[in-house]
């Protein structure tokens, strides 16, 4: 099983992100991976790691992962040190869309410069 050894990191990056009805299979040298992720910005990870690992366009992996809500980008809880323009360069790699996040959530938000550790804030689609 040196395919799945080569991708332990996802699949190990799947368990930490409690991916849901997770199968893995080897078959031929291919390695078969299928689960539901939280939320896209979970599937993105999980996707970036595989390329991180077996290059662009891998053939010895083949991944099925969808989504249990696609509503919404991602939930994060802020921590200490956080600004909402260092959340959105995470998600979104671009610091200035801090107020596409603070808009989606005027219901906890009242300044976009004042957020408190703990809160979650919905992270939109873009």
């Amino acid at each position: 099983m040196a395919v799945k050894a080569k991708y332990q990191q996802v699949l190990d990056l799947g368990e930490k992100l409690n991916i849901k009805n997770g199968d893995v299979s080897e078959e031929n040298g291919v390695l078969k991976v299928k689960g539901t992720a939280n939320t896209p910005y979970e599937k993105n990870l999980i996707w970036d790691k595989i390329k991180e690992i077996g290059g662009e366009k891998p053939t010895d992996i083949q991944a099925n992962i969808s989504v249990a809500d696609d509503s919404i980008y991602h939930k994060h809880t802020v921590k200490s040190g956080e600004t909402l323009g260092k959340i959105a360069k995470q998600y979104y790699d671009n610091a200035s869309k801090y107020n596409t996040i603070f808009q989606a959530n005027t219901n906890i938000l009242k300044n976009p410069d004042v957020i408190h550790p703990g809160q979650e804030l919905i992270i939109p689609n873009l």
